[in-house]
């Protein structure tokens, strides 16, 4: 099956953003009003096929962005490589393991949806199984619609801790993964948008 013909989470961004009342760029963390607001719509999400949505900015699709960090108080920072799906992406570093949301048939809550397919992503990209990803803690939203791929996404940031050797780049074709001391980050030029976004509001 092609890329494009996966079926994917959407939520249609004037549910999302209350007719732009709660449009926001940059990271917003989950305990403030806006933030909580636009939870609360993630319910009313739909199911749409990705090639549809890629240039579609009336929909926003669902995109799990984990953060993870070890023992060390460092940060797992990994570089799209060609190999990867989403061109427009390659060559730039990154802190968010995650990607597009699929439905969760049997799913008692939004909470569920979201846990279920963050958790899958980092088994795939980082090799990170279920019983080792229970403490995956939702942290906020990232949005950035300053370019044609934030424009159709919303990220739903999640923070995990883990042990370093529990991690490895499953897809070393399009992944290169390394662990960084965040305070010694001091250039964001490399990163995607949502990774230098969120580091900086985290400085």
């Amino acid at each position: 099956m092609s890329k494009f013909d996966e079926m994917i989470t959407v939520v249609p961004r004037t549910i999302l953003f209350d007719n732009e009342k709660n449009k926001f760029n940059g990271f917003l963390d989950k305990n403030t009003t806006k933030g909580q607001d636009i939870f609360d719509t993630l319910s009313k999400y739909e199911i749409k096929r990705r090639g549809d949505m890629e240039e579609d900015p009336s929909y926003k699709q669902l995109i799990s962005y984990c953060i993870l960090e070890n023992e060390h108080d460092e940060i797992l920072v990994y570089e799209r490589l060609s190999g990867g799906g989403e061109a427009r992406l390659h060559g730039q570093s990154s802190i968010g393991v995650g990607g597009h949301m699929n439905d969760v048939k049997g799913a008692e809550s939004i909470n569920e949806v979201l846990r279920v397919n963050a958790q899958r992503e980092l088994e795939e990209e980082v090799g990170l199984s279920d019983s080792k990803s229970q403490n995956l803690a939702y942290i906020g939203f990232i949005n950035d619609d300053t370019n044609e791929v934030g424009e159709v996404h919303l990220g739903v940031v999640f923070k995990i801790n883990v042990n370093s050797n529990d991690v490895e780049s499953k897809e070393t074709d399009t992944l290169r993964i390394k662990w960084v001391d965040q305070s010694k980050i001091d250039n964001y030029d490399e990163f995607e948008s949502w990774s230098a976004l969120i580091l900086q509001a985290k400085q």
